[in-house]
């Protein structure tokens, strides 16, 4: 299939859902606004009373895909795409580019049960994997600004993995899964409730020796929960853990390298890992007091990571983590026509990072002279943070809905250098060709202050259809890599934080056996944290993100369904930015197609058989900022199959990439070379698992 021939056939499903969405809902479908409850306002509420784009992967469907990666799942939602690296590494788009490097961090809240995955100032562009989202009960996508209740680094939006809960009855699994190059998982779960008391235990393990040479992976989940419910109070107390060792194969470069048969495998960096762990501990308290439900939800979180970063010339060794404790709270009530919530969220984080270099950088003269081999940083950092928040809802009329919310977040850094300060070596000699790469600054603090706020309308017809309008201003402060982790001449960064302005205005509802959504929406960026030509992280860029996106499940009959997810999106380079030498104002952002979409053919055979067809398209889009190199873009078909035999056992075979095409996960350049991260060929999975 062409590009032109699948834009086409993406912009026709977007048209027929817009004409749609004018029409009389005339029959409530299963699968009405009212039925469908997200957690996006940090609360249990229905869709229709949410003025945001919202999409949520059920635990069925969960079940049904029984994804390798999380990229699977989010196939499906639109405005967003997980770039697959080697293992479980990612990286995201949610109404925006693929962002990696300098301005990357933040953009998006990754979370757990509303709990961010990292702390606010240290995260990795990666940590999705730190989620339990295999043997997740669902997980939700937050597109546009979510600031005002899931904090600054939501300014894109956020993902939300949410634990299966707990159940009411006995409910006991194991299954075993085995596919291509040695590729096995497990996965156990087991819960069930008495009297007050309830839990859920889950676990899985995978181990993969990678499609690529020496790009394996072996990777451990646990999930704990336990509930007690009495008395007016509920707590909810969970813990998770994650441990990740994998063989970090990275791209192969040329000239569409990803279709060479003697590249596709190839792996330049054998040494290259990863070995990541987490630890979250939690508990939720909630209480219905008399003036409201008052939820409190102390956490503890640790990470430690080591990898060796293949992608630069020297092949440093970067070690880092984090330890934190926080407090979410949260007071909800209502009064007649309006409804409100408030609430403080705290945080203390203490973070260290090392990069060490082993061997001598490959490259020019002047690449060797200024990236030697020795330590290049080591440096700890305390983090601070208080955020108070308050949204309010009213009820205008009996079809008009009004709401409001705030936050102001103060965020504070400690920074201690310990080494020697500037462009030396780690034994204070000079680095030749004007000095090292890397640069130290001298010890130093520096605080954050931003508000963010949002404003919404939601308007409900008698057919059922809803219209809202969300105008939202959000921020996020700068990572502490990009302050403390210098480059070259910078001495110091002097760094704004990011801001965005978003305006949205989506449509949405259900025509008898359709349901879809439609959001419009448009968002500038300013402060934007970017790295020019000279290696120098600058602040003061501008972008501009604007696009429309569809999503349609419709039911064709009792044992056919059908659902659609289209977008059509621009990013681009606005103002006067000039790195270098190449002026970027108005042109596209790479590593973002304008076309993108999906679509999956459900066939409920019997009550226990199903199969899916699921077509994936990711259209075309620029390699470099200067638009001069592009990808052509990439077709998937997927296959999925599941049934039971007898009530206890039950089987599935999932095939990916079907039609065995060429393709490249994500495709790039840096460093004047052409990357790939290779795509999979065809692959076949087997499961088997048993009930009891």
């Amino acid at each position: 299939m062409t590009n032109k021939a699948s834009r086409m056939k993406l912009l026709a499903a977007g048209v027929l859902l817009a004409q749609a969405s004018s029409l009389a809902w005339s029959q409530p479908s299963s699968n009405t606004l009212e039925s469908i409850v997200v957690t996006a306002d940090r609360k249990q509420s229905t869709l229709r009373d949410v003025p945001a784009s919202i999409f949520a992967v059920g635990g069925d469907d969960i079940k049904k895909i029984r994804p390798t990666h999380i990229n699977e799942l989010l196939a499906r939602v639109p405005g967003t795409w997980i770039s697959r690296g080697n293992g479980q590494e990612s990286l995201t788009a949610i109404r925006s580019p693929v962002l990696s490097g300098a301005g990357s961090c933040g953009a998006f809240q990754m979370a757990q049960d509303g709990i961010p995955l990292r702390a606010i100032g240290f995260c990795n562009v990666n940590q999705m994997f730190e989620s339990n989202s295999e043997q997740a009960g669902s997980v939700e996508v937050i597109r546009g600004p979510g600031s005002i209740l899931y904090g600054a680094n939501a300014l894109h939006g956020a993902i939300n993995v949410i634990s299966d809960p707990i159940s009411d009855t006995s409910d006991n699994s194991i299954a075993y899964e085995a596919g291509p190059h040695d590729y096995n998982r497990i996965r156990a779960t087991s819960s069930a409730t008495s009297g007050a008391q309830g839990y859920r235990a889950s676990f899985n393990g995978t181990s993969d020796d990678g499609y690529k040479r020496d790009s394996g992976f072996d990777q451990q989940k646990l999930s704990l929960q336990h509930r007690y419910s009495g008395d007016g109070v509920t707590v909810t107390s969970a813990f998770h853990y994650t441990n990740l060792n994998q063989e970090t194969a990275g791209f192969v470069q040329g000239r569409d390298a990803y279709k060479d048969d003697n590249l596709k495998r190839a792996n330049p960096n054998p040494e290259s890992f990863r070995d990541a762990r987490s630890y979250r501990l939690s508990s939720r308290i909630e209480w219905s007091t008399a003036i409201g439900n008052l939820i409190v939800t102390p956490y503890y979180r640790k990470t430690e990571m080591e990898f060796l970063q293949h992608f630069l010339p020297g092949v440093p060794l970067e070690e880092n983590g984090q330890e934190s404790f926080g407090l979410m709270t949260m007071l909800a009530g209502n009064s007649g026509k309006l409804s409100w919530q408030t609430g403080v969220d705290m945080e203390t984080t203490d973070g260290f990072l090392r990069e060490t270099q082993s061997v001598a950088a490959v490259g020019t003269a002047a690449v060797v002279g200024t990236i030697p081999i020795g330590k290049h940083y080591d440096f700890q950092v305390d983090a601070g943070l208080i955020s108070p928040y308050a949204q309010l809802k009213f009820d205008m009329t009996d079809s008009d809905q009004f709401s409001l919310g705030m936050r102001h977040e103060m965020l504070g850094y400690d920074y201690d250098n310990l080494m020697i300060n500037g462009r030396t070596r780690d034994n204070g000699v000079a680095c030749g060709f004007g000095g090292c790469r890397f640069n130290r600054p001298a010890d130093r603090s520096d605080d954050y202050d931003n508000t963010s706020a949002q404003l919404g309308w939601i308007h409900d017809f008698a057919s059922g259809t809803q219209v809202y309008v969300n105008a939202a201003r959000a921020f996020r402060s700068p990572d502490t890599n990009e302050i403390y982790r210098l480059q070259g001449v910078q001495n110091v960064a002097d760094l704004d934080s990011e801001n965005a302005n978003s305006y949205e205005l989506g449509l949405r509802g259900a025509i008898s056996d359709l349901n879809y959504a439609v959001a419009v929406y448009h968002m500038e960026k300013q402060n934007v944290i970017i790295q020019d030509s000279n290696r120098i992280n600058i602040s003061g860029a501008e972008t501009k993100h604007r696009g429309i996106e569809a999503n349609a499940a419709y039911s064709i009959n009792d044992s056919l369904s059908l659902t659609l997810a289209a977008t059509y999106a621009r990013h681009t380079y606005e103002g006067t930015l000039n790195p270098g030498t190449v002026q970027l104002a108005g042109l596209d952002m790479d590593t973002a197609p304008r076309v993108s979409g999906s679509a999956q053919l459900r066939w409920q055979i019997s009550p226990a058989r199903n199969i899916e067809l699921e077509w994936v398209h990711v259209g075309e889009y620029f390699t470099d900022e200067a638009n001069t190199a592009k990808y052509p873009g990439h077709e998937l078909v997927n296959l999925r199959y599941q049934a039971d035999f007898g009530v206890q056992w039950y089987y599935g075979a999932n095939v990916t990439n079907l039609l065995d095409t060429d393709y490249a996960e994500r495709a790039d350049i840096a460093f004047g070379n052409e990357r790939y991260f290779v795509g999979e060929p065809r692959s076949v999975y087997l499961m088997l698992g048993h009930r009891f």
